[in-house]
């Protein structure tokens, strides 16, 4: 079993990141040619305004790739017979693939305002919302969801009943913008992601889990592939397409395991991310104009200390390894 999950997991890791390389290979002057470039706040550093006009909405090319990819692997596996919880991983990536939609539309709507505004607040979260629900009810509906929670390192579950939809609905939305957040500077989303995908690689490996594997590939290969063009100096950004995707599928991946409050760990960046926001935003009114932090989310707080884009992407990477090792202890604790 664990050959052939091995077997899965290079393949389409290995695909996917092929795949994307290339990809961007012809996607990227095709984007320059119709100006489908990032438009730069003026409210962010100031240093960044040399970004403007980089290639943006690179994401298609790990989305395309990846279900390219799924594509293949689900026929092979339906006529090998293979032990794949295929309801499942469709239902996941379809999940992550809609989440990756409304990226789109709030990407092309920047293009055709010419602005850095696409949709608004209210728009994109009210279809995200929509898009959580119909995810819950897949996964309801073929019988790979339950109400009960179970408590990392101590065991514990927790039935919550009808709440717990409602705790999920807010968990997996906040966890999908956080991921969209930290896509601010270069190579920051795709590593941080990329360590989070490997993380539940060696779970999917440690619990036997095929689908689970063949999801951590597709994030691992896909974060990677597109690596090769976005590590600093970028030559093309993810955009929400991308981001939101890969929100969608680190949310995914900690369903497939059943074990959603490990995000709380393995996505310790990306809540930092969200919080950070929410604190400069809520300081800033109560202090009628100062601000907690240099400036928010927290990675350009850093760029304001003085570290350079590298160094964030590195450091917060090893935060990223550091939560991982830890929710994986706690994990084991409980299996």
């Amino acid at each position: 079993m664990r050959m052939k999950m091995l077997g899965y997991f290079a393949i389409c890791a290995v695909a996917v990141f092929l795949l994307t390389v290339v990809t961007l290979r012809f996607l990227i002057p095709k984007l320059k040619s119709i100006k489908m470039g990032q438009k730069i706040l003026d409210i962010g550093p100031r240093w960044h305004k040399s970004k403007e006009g980089t290639p943006t909405m690179g994401g298609i090319s790990f989305i395309t790739s990846s279900l390219i990819v799924l594509v293949g692997v689900l026929a092979f596996a339906l006529v090998t017979d293979a032990d794949l919880e295929w309801q499942k991983l469709l239902i996941c990536l379809g999940f992550a693939f809609l989440n990756g939609v409304i990226g789109f539309l709030d990407d092309f709507a920047k293009f055709f305002k010419k602005q850095n505004k696409g949709l608004s607040a209210g728009q994109k979260y009210l279809l995200q919302l929509i898009v959580a629900g119909a995810f819950l009810a897949g996964l309801k509906y073929i019988g790979a969801l339950t109400t009960v929670l179970t408590i990392p390192f101590v065991g514990w579950q927790w039935d919550l009943g009808w709440f717990y939809y409602v705790f999920m609905l807010i968990l997996i939305t906040g966890i999908v913008n956080s991921v969209n957040l930290t896509d601010g500077i270069d190579g920051l989303c795709s590593s941080v992601t990329f360590v989070a995908a490997a993380f539940f690689a060696v779970v999917a490996f440690y619990l036997s889990s095929l689908s689970t594997a063949i999801c951590s590939a597709l994030v691992i290969g896909g974060t990677l592939g597109f690596l090769v063009y976005n590590f600093h100096p970028a030559k093309i950004f993810m955009g929400d397409t991308g981001s939101l995707f890969l929100g969608g599928m680190v949310v995914a991946l900690s369903v497939m395991i059943d074990q959603p409050l490990l995000l709380f760990l393995v996505g310790f960046v990306y809540i930092c991310e969200s919080f950070s926001d929410i604190i400069q935003v809520a300081y800033f009114k109560l202090t009628h104009g100062k601000r907690f932090f240099k400036m928010a989310p927290i990675h350009h707080h850093f760029e304001q200390c003085g570290w350079s884009e590298n160094q964030i992407v590195f450091r917060f990477s090893l935060v990223t390894l550091a939560g991982s090792v830890l929710a994986f202890v706690g994990l084991i604790m409980i299996f």
